[in-house]
């Protein structure tokens, strides 16, 4: 079983990679592009707050940030929000 440590360190790399590989789908100015972006920013804004928890030793809420960032990032691959890719290991699409 890994530990919460090797664990936050995966699920930190996993959200930033795939924050990198992530483009927003729909054209820009339409409602749908504002829902990607809508989804990137929680993203992004959950991989900051993990890095905040990491830096302060907590690594329960950070694993969770890192977690919840990916989960909005894959929802919105899952129901084409982004272009993703789909071999590998960053999303389940």
């Amino acid at each position: 079983m890994a530990d919460i440590e090797e664990k936050t360190d995966r699920y930190e790399d996993l959200l930033a990679e795939a924050l990198s590989a992530a483009t927003v789908a729909p054209p820009a100015g339409t409602p749908m592009a504002d829902a990607a972006a809508e989804c990137e920013e929680m993203a992004r804004s959950y991989l900051d707050d993990g890095r905040h928890f990491r830096s302060e030793g907590d690594l329960v809420n950070a694993l969770a940030s890192f977690s919840y960032g990916h989960a909005w990032l894959d929802a919105g691959a899952r129901i084409g929000l982004f272009d993703v890719p789909t071999d590998g290991h960053l999303f389940t699409v």
